[in-house]
């Protein structure tokens, strides 16, 4: 029986279109392996946001191009956001890859490897602007009791420095009914967290139905007799409404969990971005949010060293983060993207500046974010089981403050076996850095 390897890279939307591509392939009777020595064929579902996501995708391919040169794989594969923009490149720096898919083909997975191993080897890309995929039964790959669900494709804000409408096209939602219907097998599977994703996910539905229906696709998602927690991604601040707000506050399976991704402070530097929000707008937003919403938990994303940025951009920034103590925060430095109007703009910044900005950023917030989480002792939270570490004999878990994989993780004591996916009530009784540490306080929180 055939083999395949499945090699996922780059962001959580990335993710979802390799499980569809992994269910396509299920139902025609493949099998799948983590060893790439052990496969026939290897798809490499790449990323090219930034610069260290392009040079992983293609290291990646590079590496398995070794084994399909060396004859052990009969197959490689290549799709997702590099793929799409560099189709001519791959094929003429690396002749070992036998077919490129774009994003918008990963429908044709099945029928191009079958012709793949045939000796039929041809590219596939669609206009970026093509009829979405979606829809299609996926394998969970993120442990079954939490999935991504992508509600949409594309973005229309064409901020400066992304280069995602132009590889991803235009903003396209996916039908509610077909987000229910999807979230629905995957309750039905095991999943007990739905986190929502998209390039942007607040304006969903404006395509389809002339208006913002995310308030209304959580209410719906709501009705899921055993979906116990919703989480929200990708909510640009300019479009958070009171509806959706209120939503948050009004149904309990959605987390008062926000990730909100800012870029900057500096009104100079947001308006270079082709952001839409000044920072008088985005301090008024958060102080309404932490009103409306006591508990919530604010995340964000920012970038440092765009062209442009001066000392004085920096500093407001840094005093923009210190005075908004956000509970979770990512820093990344900007990464020029060809084709991306901010690649061509005057005061690039040298790179030893970037990092630096980047260092004095992300330790202020460590100093915020270990304070927070040393404030945390003593209350009680519903945790999420991950796993168990015998080494230590403790449970690992996450409550609502935690996205998986780029948030804290709660490390828990019990007196009795947990199964992964299940729930416990659970004190705080310390923290370690950005991690709690605590105890389980009854025999279960369902």
């Amino acid at each position: 029986m055939t083999k395949i390897m499945f090699a996922s890279l780059g962001c959580d939307k990335n993710l979802v279109d390799s499980e569809m591509m992994l269910g396509q392939l299920r139902e025609k009777g493949y099998s799948f392996t983590d060893d790439e020595t052990q496969a026939d064929v290897v798809v490499v579902n790449t990323c090219c946001f930034i610069k260290d996501a392009k040079e992983e995708s293609i290291q990646t391919i590079l590496e398995m191009a070794q084994l399909r040169e060396s004859g052990q794989l009969k197959a490689l594969v290549v799709t997702g956001c590099l793929a799409q923009r560099y189709q001519e490149e791959i094929q003429k720096e690396i002749p070992e890859v036998d077919v490129i898919l774009g994003i918008q083909n990963i429908d044709a997975i099945v029928e191009k490897i079958e012709a793949a191993l045939q000796g039929n080897c041809e590219n596939l890309i669609s206009d970026k602007n093509s009829p979405l995929v979606y829809g299609k039964k996926r394998i969970v790959t993120t442990g079954g009791h939490f999935a991504y669900l992508k509600i949409a494709e594309g973005c229309d804000k064409h901020c400066t420095y992304c280069i995602i409408p132009k590889i991803r096209g235009d903003f396209r939602s996916v039908p509610m009914e077909v987000l229910l219907k999807e979230a629905e097998e995957l309750v039905n599977g095991g999943v007990q967290e739905l986190i929502l994703v998209a390039q942007e996910t607040t304006v969903y539905g404006t395509d389809l139905y002339g208006k913002k229906m995310l308030p209304k696709l959580l209410e719906e998602l709501c009705q899921i007799a055993d979906l116990r927690w919703i989480r929200l991604l990708y909510c640009y601040p300019e479009e958070i409404t009171q509806e959706l707000i209120d939503v948050m506050k009004r149904e309990k399976k959605v987390l008062p969990y926000l990730d909100m991704p800012i870029q900057h402070a500096s009104d100079a530097i947001l308006k270079r971005m082709g952001r839409r929000c000044t920072e008088e707008e985005l301090r008024s937003l958060i102080a309404h949010l932490r009103e409306e919403i006591p508990e919530i938990c604010l995340r964000t994303t920012l970038i440092t060293g765009f062209p442009g940025e001066t000392q004085e951009d920096h500093e407001t920034l840094y005093r923009f983060v210190n005075e908004m103590e956000f509970d979770r925060l990512g820093v990344f430095t900007y990464s020029p993207e060809e084709n991306t109007p901010a690649a061509t703009m005057p005061d690039q910044i040298d790179e030893q500046v970037k990092e630096e900005r980047r260092g004095e950023l992300m330790e202020l917030q460590q100093a915020i974010a270990f304070e927070k989480a040393e404030a945390m002792s003593g209350k009680e939270l519903d945790i999420i089981i991950e796993g168990y570490l015998p080494e230590d004999d403790v449970y690992v878990g996450r409550t609502y403050k935690d996205a998986p994989g780029v948030d804290g993780m709660f490390f828990l004591r019990a007196d009795r076996e947990l199964v992964t996916g299940s729930f416990v009530r659970a004190r705080v009784t310390g923290s370690d850095e950005y991690d709690l540490i605590g105890e389980e306080i009854n025999e279960s929180a369902e």
